[in-house]
């Protein structure tokens, strides 16, 4: 779309804040929101009782194979980002066995104290023996005793709550345990997505959303749909690919002020690679 088309459309929506917006694809960017936000805005996810930022940290940009962009940066470029970050407020680590984040995460931890910081994972096993490995593996990658929220990775069936309840089970027997907080998926399908928000189970959703429809699972309006949906049953909604992995990189403003306007995201995650990448997204969201 070329900047005069942008300019000149005009968008309709619900609520008074959406009035004389623009829109970046299917849905309006309110001109302004109706609060100020900040990355290091304290939140909490749904009914989990989890406390932490509003803006996590990702460590997954391109992620796969146990390398990420993140990574890539070696052990002292990722540690020195988390540390920026915390310095900032930033309280949320957002990382994944598939990415091989962990180690970076257990080094971070060796100068910022455990108790001040959410860390998230996701673990891609689909049998309960391996998930059962995985959760001791990754308490050991961490360093930690205990995973915050521990996620199932990418579920793409529409039949994942029943196909993989074996899994769920050892998880929740996990959670009893004391060796996680909370649990949930993520989802690369609409109907993967639609069936974590009819399952009581899920209580955390980390879930692609932007205002493009780039790397969805569906168009925003259906799924912003899903998303309301599980806000209302008090499920945690984290937002991901809100930059569209990258499709967004030169209307980040926009995007962001997408996010925040949405009222269902309790948080985002975005993987920045560099500190001054960092403080311009940290920066960013606080000018939105």
């Amino acid at each position: 779309m070329q900047r005069r088309e942008f300019l000149a459309r005009a968008a309709t929506g619900v609520g008074s804040f959406w009035l004389g917006s623009k829109r970046l694809g299917s849905i309006p960017i309110p001109e302004t929101l109706p609060q100020k936000f900040s990355a290091s805005d304290t939140v909490t996810l749904g009914a989990t009782g989890i406390q932490t930022s509003r803006l996590a940290m990702g460590t997954g940009t391109i992620g796969g194979g146990h390398h990420s962009n993140q990574t890539r940066l070696g052990m002292n470029g990722l540690v020195d980002l988390f540390l920026n970050g915390y310095d900032r407020g930033l309280r949320f680590f957002d990382c994944a066995d598939s990415y091989g984040s962990h180690p970076y995460v257990k080094q971070a931890l060796k100068r910022i104290p455990r108790d001040q910081v959410t860390i998230l994972t996701k673990s891609d096993n689909r049998t309960p023996e391996g998930m059962r490995a995985d959760i001791e593996r990754f308490r050991r990658e961490l360093g930690v005793d205990q995973i915050d929220i521990l996620l199932m990775h990418c579920m793409l069936e529409d039949d994942w709550t029943e196909r993989y309840r074996g899994v769920m089970d050892v998880i929740s027997e996990a959670k009893a345990q004391g060796k996680i907080r909370a649990h949930g998926c993520s989802c690369h399908t609409i109907g993967a997505l639609r069936a974590a928000a009819r399952s009581p189970w899920v209580e955390v959703d980390l879930a692609r959303i932007n205002p493009i429809q780039s790397h969805m699972d569906a168009d925003p309006h259906t799924v912003l749909d899903v998303l309301k949906e599980m806000k209302a049953s008090g499920k945690a909604v984290i937002g991901m690919k809100i930059l569209g992995q990258g499709d967004l990189r030169h209307r980040q403003d926009e995007a962001l002020k997408f996010a925040l306007g949405l009222g269902v995201l309790d948080a985002f995650t975005i993987g920045a690679e560099s500190i001054a990448e960092q403080n311009d997204l940290i920066r960013r969201i606080a000018a939105a």
